[in-house]
């Protein structure tokens, strides 16, 4: 008879780290449905992180590393677009909006021949923001063409002269994505997909098509306040076309950093264009940078980290990459409705890279 192998007494159960408390605290204290993350140290080592529920209605488990809508990151991907057409010659940082879009741009304190291509990616050309006068509720059935949101934009009076200070808005970035149409003769989505998707192999990563309302892989459900005092809805399908070149795409934590990662390592941009992505101006009083495109945040143990982050009904994700490799993406299943819980999702962030 084979002696029997005895096995050692069980340990006690590992204690959660930091990014998995992390995330526990922003579904148990913040309201959120769920939260995920991906975290990639400087040795390349990946952990996946979930908490919560994928689904109120059925209490499902959330998808490790399922898909999300991520929003104002599609401004960095839109960005890198642009980025290397300059390098090929086809775009000037410097050169006027009218130059590729000419007659287009006018309105109240608004002319496309004082703004630049630069302003457009950094948030300094004064143009107003056309998505607060879009009801999430109304819109979340309804397909916009570009032009529709630039035309809700310019019946608006400019927000500041051109170059005068940094001021967050999305039609800069409906305008970069119509010159990059402009410039290629192709849709945006397409150029996306070929220069930075397939290229870096982002299985997870696409630019939903018109009339795609739904999330095509595994994912969790995404919930949303309409108006932010009413009731949490489930708003995972929508129409995302209101975002465009500004916020449409849909991705995972970790394709996420897979693309900062790779960015950061020259490997979509060469050395020139990095250089003008990474050269930024203050953008609030956090600490918070903007170049082209991409935002740098101080950390708690040193140094900064780039990425750029994303809001859209139903997910917030926030995340970034440092110089020296560290990468990591927090996604959450509802837009946090006040400061301490916007604040929590930035420490999540920053306790997977200090870790």
């Amino acid at each position: 008879m084979t002696a029997g192998i005895l096995s050692p007494p069980s340990a006690p159960a590992a204690r959660p780290d930091a990014v998995q408390r992390a995330l526990n605290a922003l579904v148990r204290d913040d309201a959120m449905p769920a939260a995920l993350a991906s975290v990639k140290d400087r040795n390349g080592r990946t952990r996946t992180y979930t908490a919560g529920v994928g689904d109120l209605a059925t209490g499902s488990t959330v998808p490790r590393d399922g898909q999300v809508r991520i929003g104002s990151n599609t401004k960095s991907f839109t960005a890198v677009v642009v980025l290397q057409l300059v390098g090929e010659g086809k775009v000037d940082l410097d050169d006027s909006v009218d130059t590729y879009l000419p007659g287009l741009v006018r309105g109240e304190g608004i002319d496309g021949r004082r703004i630049t291509v630069r302003q457009l990616l950094q948030h300094t050309s004064g143009l107003p923001e056309y998505g607060i006068h879009l009801d999430d509720a109304k819109i979340r059935n309804r397909y916009f063409l570009p032009r529709e949101l630039l035309d809700i934009a310019l019946r608006y009076k400019a927000d500041a002269d051109p170059g005068e200070k940094w001021g967050y808005s999305n039609t800069n970035y409906v305008l970069a994505g119509l010159i990059v149409q402009k410039v290629t003769g192709r849709p945006l989505a397409e150029e996306m997909d070929r220069r930075i998707i397939k290229r870096l192999g982002l299985r997870h990563t696409y630019f939903p098509a018109p009339g795609e309302m739904t999330i095509r892989e595994r994912h969790p459900h995404g919930y949303h306040r309409s108006p932010a005092d009413g009731p949490l809805r489930d708003f995972t399908e929508m129409d995302p076309s209101a975002g465009w070149a500004a916020g449409q795409l849909i991705s995972t934590n970790s394709d996420l950093n897979r693309f900062f990662t790779a960015l950061l390592a020259g490997r979509l941009l060469p050395a020139e264009q990095l250089a003008e992505m990474r050269t930024t101006v203050p953008a609030g009083t956090s600490g918070l940078r903007y170049g082209l495109g991409l935002t740098s945040r101080p950390l708690s143990c040193g140094g900064v980290y780039w990425g750029h982050g994303g809001d859209i009904a139903g997910y917030e994700t926030r995340g970034g990459v440092t110089d020296d490799g560290r990468a990591a993406n927090v996604a959450v299943t509802s837009i946090p409705t006040d400061k301490a819980a916007v604040q929590h999702v930035k420490d999540a962030v920053d306790k997977a890279l200090c870790g």
